[in-house]
């Protein structure tokens, strides 16, 4: 009878655990979308819009898009000794960026490591020149960062740092006889805010 006991409470436990286990594969097995947006653009009078995908059956990696544009403040165009205090005006005037993310923990939570590849177009003005000018480049970054969900539902926010590299392949990046310096380093962070709608 107790040998009897235990196997029915065996069965039992394997199918709770089946059907739990059946419920993560439903998960898992269901491609998520999640909007995010980059709040600081939005105050440097510009705009930050992200759409991440994480594909059916994966736990951990999340692709995506973006689209930025943002005035750069003097601190992120001083970071370049050669433009310091030079009186250059610069703006991402459009920025087209293709995201990779590998999470660690599951997706949209915890440390993740990943990569960006963009088209970027600015436009440079001077202080005491007339005019302005307008250059493209391509970006590689490799970047990292953290993503706190700190609610029952699915808002969370991602705060994120890269280094990458950048070259002009079309444009000028002069005006007049000034030269703005294009560094083919380039360091950045963000915090975004994120959503997953399934």
């Amino acid at each position: 009878m107790k040998k009897n006991g235990i196997v029915l409470i065996a069965i039992m436990l394997m199918m709770v655990m089946s059907n739990f286990v059946s419920a993560q594969e439903k998960e898992t097995n269901k491609t998520r979308y999640s909007i995010e947006i980059d709040p600081a653009t939005f105050a440097f009078s510009g705009y930050g819009v992200h759409l991440r995908v994480q594909p059916k059956n994966s736990e951990h990696l999340i692709v995506g898009l973006g689209a930025y544009a943002m005035d750069f403040p003097s601190v992120l165009v001083d970071l370049n000794s050669k433009n310091k205090d030079q009186g250059w005006d610069v703006r991402l005037n459009q920025g087209y960026g293709l995201f990779g993310e590998y999470y660690f923990s599951e997706a949209n939570k915890k440390w993740f490591a990943g990569a960006q590849l963009a088209f970027q177009e600015y436009k440079i003005e001077k202080d005491f020149f007339d005019g302005d000018a307008k250059y493209s480049n391509v970006l590689l970054m490799g970047l990292g960062g953290y993503t706190l969900q700190p609610f029952d539902f699915p808002l969370y926010f991602k705060f994120w740092g890269g280094l990458g590299y950048t070259g002009k392949i079309s444009g000028e990046n002069f005006i007049g006889d000034a030269e703005y310096d294009i560094s083919p380093i380039l360091m950045f962070g963000a915090l975004h805010i994120g959503y997953t709608l399934n």
